[in-house]
């Protein structure tokens, strides 16, 4: 397994991110998009470890948290020490009725994260990403809320999954912010145990440091 730097930041993670959004199935698209069970999650997590795989994705949203409940619950049982993986989480995608129980506000991110920690058995996140676009929060507010998060120890690494022209930040004063795709080298997907014991086969794009030292694009 080879790793590169997570954006443009020093921490290592494999090439090959194993994403968990078909962990438990749920209700709705999850349902359809898949439904391992935490037997399968433990023996994919299994392979994945064993091929050198320390990269796992998530969201709260996936299968309402129980993706994240599941791969908390698989590196439980696998007895796998918490500094050998890299866990990344996504915040905000709906997660309840309310009308703040959605998007990029400081609210949301900061009523999110206790949650998703619990769901995983952890006290920290090594990558909180942003879900989607916000076109209401000012993106000072967003950025502000995550650096928060990294003070406070719950976070040590934040990023984006999609931007838009004109609300990326420009460039980002903070050191931890880790922009996608460099944030997520290859996309996150779910193989079978078998192809991740044949890893080497998987194509992946290398993800290229920026050119100058603002945050990795």
């Amino acid at each position: 397994m080879q790793y590169k730097t997570l954006g443009n930041t020093g921490l290592l993670v494999s090439q090959l991110c194993l994403g968990c959004m078909t962990f438990h199935g749920g209700s709705g698209m999850f349902k359809a998009i898949g439904n391992v069970d935490q037997a399968g999650a433990d023996d994919l997590i299994k392979h994945s470890i064993d091929a050198g795989i320390n990269f796992f994705d998530t969201a709260d949203v996936y299968s309402e948290g129980e993706s994240e409940k599941t791969l908390g619950q698989s590196l439980k049982h696998l007895n796998v020490a918490r500094k050998d993986v890299v866990i990344a989480s996504k915040v905000y995608g709906r997660t309840g009725p309310g009308r703040n129980d959605i998007g990029a506000s400081r609210g949301h991110i900061l009523d999110s994260i206790d949650g998703t920690l619990r769901r995983l058995q952890t006290d920290h996140l090594d990558l909180y990403q942003i879900h989607g676009n916000d076109s209401v929060t000012p993106i000072e507010e967003t950025l502000h809320a995550l650096d928060d998060l990294v003070k406070s120890g719950k976070v040590r690494y934040i990023g984006v999954i999609t931007g838009r022209p004109g609300r990326s930040p420009k460039p980002s004063p903070y050191p931890t912010f880790a922009r996608s795709p460099a944030s997520t080298p290859c996309r996150p997907t779910t193989p079978s145990p078998a192809a991740i014991s044949s890893a080497k086969s998987f194509p992946c794009s290398k993800p290229k440091r920026p050119a100058s030292s603002s945050g990795a694009r």
